[in-house]
């Protein structure tokens, strides 16, 4: 193997990013011990410190085990790159089949699946330690096995077939193979967003039509304030893995159903959850899934367009420890390195997408009660163990959503 000028680049950048990440749990942990013994005032009336300290207590279980997966990670990353086992298991389906379509597909897929198998410990310790030790878990490991036969499958009735086309395409479609891959990853991506309710959520959980009439009439009413269509209002069993809460509507066109947890309906009154869903109603009316929709398709398209130029040089092989150059392979260290690249543009994502939680939020105090808004936040704040008190830098760089206080706060407000 020849290292290179970029092997300096990709390591400075890796080690970058697992020092940035780990100084930012550690911002979170020292934040969240130094609030441990108070409630934040705006919460004492809904949450005992007991609750308070759970939550602290989870958090910091959380960052722990994050911490080492930061860790171990890189030293994965830095194995199948640098430490030569990308070069090994090209150079083995290489003696399997001359056919560099059935090496590519069996290069990539088998590297997917060792992922999974390298990922496994994590996964069942988040499952059944730290979430059963906090009183969240409720999966079992036959319902494990069972989700993952069940993804195992999907992805060999689909994608495989993709891995296939796209593959096909790079060797063929010549110097701008780039854009049609992404129109077929646009076309794959939309239409899986529109299967993904009716064929694909299924597999996995039971989805059965709201049952309580006083709630759904509630519902319908505001479904036809705001313009809303959609397929149903569904209750799925959430409880049957976690006894986390949460609700949300999925699908495109008209294939659009909203969906409630069964954990959330157990804890929350009518009013509550019709907040809840006018929240949910407020990404829709302000096009928010929409425009992440759109930039998630330019991003892959200049993703893609930069793997076009990085596929002809030979130091981006060389340099990440590959030394006979291909399409797959290519495509591969491209999703591995990105990352470490990447990372620094993810406070900006989190940016705008806690705007949208703010512009869903003013469009649910507009259609029904903010109070009841409000009230609902903070029982899914205390029922997730969620803490009150994050880290400034920490929440700019993760977090999706506001933090409470300054989201509760935000609601008061604009109904002043």
């Amino acid at each position: 193997m020849q290292f290179n000028l970029f092997t300096a680049i990709f390591l400075v950048a890796t080690f970058a990013y697992v020092i940035i990440m780990i100084w930012l749990n550690i911002r979170q942990a020292k934040a969240v011990q130094n609030s441990f013994a108070k409630v934040p005032d705006e919460f004492t009336e809904k949450i005992t410190l007991k609750q308070h300290q759970k939550a602290a207590n989870y958090t910091r279980a959380k960052l722990k085990i994050s911490n080492l997966e930061i860790v171990f990670s890189t030293l994965v990353l830095l194995g199948w790159t640098l430490g030569g086992g990308l070069e090994w298991l090209d150079g083995f389906w290489r003696s399997v089949t001359p056919d560099t379509l059935y090496i590519g597909v069996g290069f990539i897929i088998s590297l997917l699946l060792i992922g999974t198998v390298i990922d496994l410990p994590f996964s069942l310790y988040r499952t059944f330690v730290l979430e059963a030790k906090f009183g969240f878990n409720k999966t079992t490991i036959r319902t494990v096995i069972g989700d993952m036969a069940k993804g195992f499958v999907l992805m060999m009735v689909v994608g495989l077939p993709l891995l296939y086309a796209i593959l096909y395409l790079m060797n063929e479609m010549g110097q701008y193979w780039w854009l049609t891959v992404w129109l077929v990853l646009t076309g794959f991506s939309l239409l899986i967003l529109w299967l993904y309710p009716t064929f694909i959520a299924p597999l996995f959980n039971k989805f059965n039509p709201l049952e309580n009439q006083t709630l759904k009439t509630k519902i319908d009413d505001l479904l036809k304030r705001t313009g809303f269509k959609s397929d149903g209002v569904f209750v799925m069993d959430g409880s049957k893995r976690s006894s986390h809460g949460n609700a949300y509507f999925t699908g495109i066109g008209k294939n659009k159903r909203i969906v409630f947890f069964d954990t959330l309906l157990k804890g929350m009154e009518e009013q509550e959850v019709e907040a809840i869903l006018a929240h949910e109603l407020g990404h829709f009316h302000h096009k928010h899934i929409r425009k992440q929709m759109v930039i998630s398709f330019l991003i892959t398209l200049l993703g893609l367009a930069l793997l076009g130029y990085l596929i002809t040089q030979t130091w981006f092989f060389h340099g990440l420890g590959i030394s006979q150059m291909s399409n797959y392979t290519a495509l591969v260290l491209f999703s591995l390195a990105m990352p470490s690249f990447s990372f620094f543009i993810t406070p900006i994502s989190s940016l705008f997408s806690r705007k949208y939680e703010f512009e869903a939020d003013a469009f649910a105090a507009k259609h029904t009660n903010a109070d009841d808004l409000v009230s609902s936040l903070v029982k899914l704040y205390r029922d997730n163990a969620s803490t009150l008190t994050p880290d400034r830098l920490y929440s700019a760089f993760h977090d999706s959503h506001p933090s409470a206080s300054i989201r509760i706060n935000h609601l008061r407000e604009i109904t002043q």
